[in-house]
Parts: structure tokens; C-alpha cells; sequence
């Protein structure tokens, strides 16, 4: 039995662990405070949140750790469930996505664990305590993709697995164009900002001739549990630089216009300068209010089959791979 720890944050955690519990052959039980992903094959141990205890005291333990309020009741909680089905599952590994603290937990409970690392600024010293205790990393990006991960120490870059962008959808096959006048998807994240309503009639006046689907936003109503057909049927999509966002489009080959959004780590602004390195997207620092017939027709003009070094279609096999592995007592990375 594997168990998957899944940050409630956003909607891709959860994405990821239901691939790969499609794509293992041994039972997998999630460990999170968020709720199942709809087609989860497995049990769901559903946490106490660690964020609602009000104002927190000394969060970080002076530094050494990123969330551990002191004195919080559902923090408490939530390690003793965590601990009480370790020690009733006896999980061969547990993957982690993402949290020093759950790492740590596992580890101290003598349970393998396989690390998903996310892009970013992450050579502080709890990321390093979480990336030199587990016993495998991976990355959700290809071997060819830019420097995921600056200023990380170099022990740490050679033991990172990059298994490729990981959609939860499989790679779509070429068909004609469907007919009609040219369409953009904007993609906002669960927790984004959105598209102001003013931008919005700002970029449709621009844009008579292109027809714009708009999905996703805080507090908006148009948020998608699966975009996939607004996706695919785009000439030109808009989205933010999140990783499942991004895997989405890729699988779907569709060019983009990136518009990377303020996220602990700079996690978004790494991924945005990577693709500026010759991917099939315009990056850019923030929506713009004008120009949008152009920008739309440069995006468009990019050939969406270049993503296929990002997303191949086979992350989710890699990363079977790397579990069973670690799970089986073997080596993985350097």
C-alpha cells in the first residue's frame, strides 16, 4: 500500500495523485484535507485543517519549518491521524505533495518517501531538510525544460526525477480545426484573480472577431471542473503559469499566451522564464489593456506541437515507476 499526502491548496495536488493511482499497480490511500478527486479508486483519509486555529504563534519554528503554529488544536490532530493510519497501513512509501512537515513525519515513522517538487526558489532551509530526508524526488517538468530550480544546491537538482508536465487527460490526437471564427480560452486558477470584468470588455471590444470563453477566478462562477473541450477547441488559450493549468494545454498542443501569477517561491515566475525559452507561448509579466488582436495573433501563429517535449503523455508512468521503485527499497537518482 502507498500512501499520497495532498496539499489542499488548488485543484492539481489532487490531480496528480489520481493519475498516479490509475497508473500504479498497488492500492493507494489519500491523506489530505481537501475532499477525494472525483474517480478516486482507493480509501480517503480526510485531515483536520492546521489553518483555522486563529492568528498563528512562531508558524515556522523559528525558520526551521514552514507551518507548525504552536499550540494549534487541528495541527495536532491532523499528525495523530497521520500517524495512527501509518501505523495501522504500514505503507511501504508515501509520496508527499507537498509539505516538509508531512515528510518529516513520515520519515520519522520510518516510512520511504518519494518528494514531488514544485518549481521555484526552494533553497531555504526547511525545502532542503524536506528534499534531503525523502528517499526519491520528482519534478513535473521534462528533461529539456530550463532551470526549474534556481539557486537550489546541486545535491539536490541531480537527485530530481523530471518526469514531464502530468495531465490528467491524455495527449490529444490531431483533427481539423473545427469550424468558425477564431477562440480564446482564458484559464484563471480555482484561487486566482480572474479576469476583471472591465479587462474583460476591454479585450472583447478589441477582439470583435474572436470569441472568448472566460473560466475559473475567485468568487467567479464560471470555474470548470474539467476545461478540457475549452482547451482543446482554442486557437489561442490564456492561462496562468500553474503546473496542472499548464499540462493541460500542453496534452491539448495548443498555443498560449502565460501570464505567471504572484506564488510563494516565485514559483510561477520560474516556470513563465522557462517558457519564454522557446516553448510555443508569449510570456507575459501581467495582463496587458491594450494590443490584444496582435498579441492573440502572434500566440496563435506558434506551432502548439512543440509542447510535446513538455507533456509526452506518459508523466504518470514515469512516476509509477519512481514509487514502485521506492516502495520495492531501490535506489532512485544519483
Amino acid at each position: 500500500m502507498i500512501g499520497y499526502y495532498v496539499h489542499h491548496h488548488g485543484h492539481g495536488h489532487r490531480h496528480r495523485a489520481l493519475a498516479l493511482a490509475q497508473a500504479l499497480g498497488r492500492p493507494v490511500v489519500g491523506l489530505s484535507s481537501a475532499p477525494a478527486p472525483r474517480g478516486w479508486p482507493g480509501d480517503w483519509v480526510l485531515l483536520p485543517r492546521d489553518d483555522e486555529g486563529g492568528p498563528p504563534r512562531d508558524a515556522t519554528a523559528q525558520g526551521r519549518l514552514h507551518w507548525v503554529p504552536v499550540g494549534d488544536e487541528g495541527l495536532a490532530q491532523r499528525a495523530a491521524v497521520v500517524s495512527q493510519w501509518i501505523a495501522d497501513a504500514a505503507p511501504a512509501a508515501m509520496v508527499v505533495d507537498v509539505s516538509v512537515e508531512m515528510t518529516l513525519l513520515a520519515r520519522l515513522h520510518g516510512v520511504r518517501v518519494v518528494g514531488v517538487v514544485q518549481p521555484g526558489r526552494r533553497s531555504d532551509g526547511p525545502h532542503l531538510l524536506g528534499f534531503d530526508v525523502s528517499d526519491a524526488l520528482v519534478g513535473l517538468w521534462p528533461s529539456s525544460s530550463g532551470d526549474m530550480l534556481p539557486g537550489v544546491p546541486e545535491r539536490v537538482r541531480e537527485r530530481v526525477v523530471p518526469l514531464g508536465a502530468l495531465s490528467r487527460h491524455p495527449v490529444a490526437p490531431e483533427r481539423p480545426r473545427a469550424p468558425g471564427p477564431p477562440r480564446v480560452t482564458f484559464l484563471a486558477g480555482s484561487g486566482g484573480p480572474g479576469l476583471p470584468e472591465a479587462l474583460l470588455a476591454s479585450t472583447r471590444r478589441q477582439t470583435p472577431d474572436w470569441e472568448w470563453t472566460v473560466l475559473g477566478g475567485a468568487g467567479t462562477r464560471t470555474w470548470s471542473e474539467d476545461p478540457r473541450r475549452a482547451i482543446e477547441d482554442a486557437d489561442v488559450v490564456v492561462t496562468h503559469a500553474g503546473q496542472n493549468a499548464l499540462a493541460e494545454v500542453a496534452a491539448a498542443r495548443r498555443p498560449a499566451v502565460v501570464v505567471p501569477e504572484d506564488r510563494p517561491f516565485d514559483e510561477q515566475l520560474t516556470t513563465g522564464a522557462v517558457l519564454a525559452e522557446g516553448w510555443p507561448a508569449v510570456v507575459l509579466p501581467r495582463l496587458p489593456r491594450d494590443g490584444w488582436p496582435a498579441l492573440l495573433d502572434r500566440a496563435r501563429s506558434l506551432d502548439g506541437r512543440g509542447w510535446g517535449r513538455w507533456c509526452d503523455g506518459r508523466a504518470a508512468e514515469r512516476f509509477a515507476g519512481v514509487v514502485e521503485d521506492v516502495a520495492s527499497g531501490q535506489r532512485v537518482g544519483s
